[in-house]
């Protein structure tokens, strides 16, 4: 950016910019999703289906939403000019809320139709979307992208700015399919799942560490004039890096936290229902399932003896 530019941005952060470019992307996701559900999905599901259902729209329009918030102003010119630590936010709008957004309304038929079952499209995918490859692929970005050199090249040359965020978003997609993709087969077990998005939490602690503990700024770009809310460029960089604490795991550890919860609750009533259910007169099994609520729980006899006939 000019310096002519720069110093009037810093003068006046909340300028409004136009991006015509970002509402291009976001009509188009628009008219995407609009032709799938009601254009698409009806020649392709069988008749008396719906295509998608409420809670899927929900999601995309919560996906588009958030894809528009975190590319547009002011987030982006704020992002970009002034604070590394809403950066950091606008990336973590992009790798954590807007792809499981994109996935959970996303139904399996448009899925399998748009990569068909056991083509090499789908057997690329399979690969890619391994656990293993995609957090390692995932992990490597986020701290590749949070290096000096590629930071202060990336907010330099909007190109490459540009061209990081579509990796990042890339990765990230690959990221959360082992979690809500709309292959189940890609799927990691509900246990599974947990014990991956606590791995990734682990490496968010890779930027926030050399961010938190700096005591000089990292980042030339962001080492200059004023900053918003009158920040130094060392207390926006450790601001930053407590953003990608509390913001990016604090949520992974919120999706662990329900997930075990709704894992447990469905274990249970699994158990419910394979419980031998025995008759309480003559506690002869009768069969599987929920006992009588009417009756104390004939899966569990009382264990006192009776009292002997005199």
């Amino acid at each position: 950016m000019p310096p002519l530019a720069q110093h009037a941005t810093d003068a006046y952060p909340f300028q409004f910019s136009a991006h015509p470019e970002v509402w291009l992307v976001v009509l188009a996701v628009l008219a995407l999703g609009a032709y799938a559900a009601m254009v698409l999905g009806p020649k392709v599901v069988p008749p008396g289906v719906k295509p998608v259902n409420g809670r899927q729209v929900c999601w995309f329009l919560a996906g588009a939403v958030l894809l528009w918030f975190a590319l547009d102003w002011p987030l982006h010119d704020l992002a970009e000019n002034n604070l590394v630590s809403l950066h950091m936010v606008q990336h973590l709008v992009l790798s954590f809320l807007v792809p499981p957004c994109f996935w959970l309304a996303t139904p399996e038929w448009l899925a399998r139709f748009v990569i068909r079952d056991g083509s090499r499209a789908y057997e690329v995918l399979k690969r890619l979307a391994s656990p293993v490859v995609a957090g390692v692929a995932f992990s490597t970005v986020t701290v590749l992208s949070s290096w000096p050199i590629a930071m202060n090249a990336a907010v330099r040359t909007a190109p490459l700015h540009d061209g990081m965020h579509l990796v990042a978003v890339l990765t990230a997609l690959l990221l959360w399919i082992p979690v809500c993709g709309p292959w189940r087969e890609l799927r990691l077990s509900v246990p599974g799942q947990m014990v991956y998005l606590f791995l990734i939490s682990l490496i968010l602690s890779v930027p926030t560490a050399w961010l938190g503990m700096a005591n000089t700024p990292i980042y030339e770009v962001y080492d200059h004039g004023p900053h918003l809310f009158g920040m130094s460029a060392v207390e926006d960089q450790a601001t930053a890096g407590v953003f990608v604490t509390l913001g990016g795991g604090s949520f992974l550890w919120a999706v662990i936290i329900v997930k075990f919860f709704k894992w447990a609750a469905e274990h249970e009533r699994e158990n419910k229902r394979n419980r031998l259910v025995v008759d309480p007169v003559s506690m002869q099994p009768v069969g599987m399932g929920f006992p009588d609520p009417g009756f104390p729980d004939p899966g569990f006899p009382d264990p006192s003896p009776s009292t002997p006939e005199r």
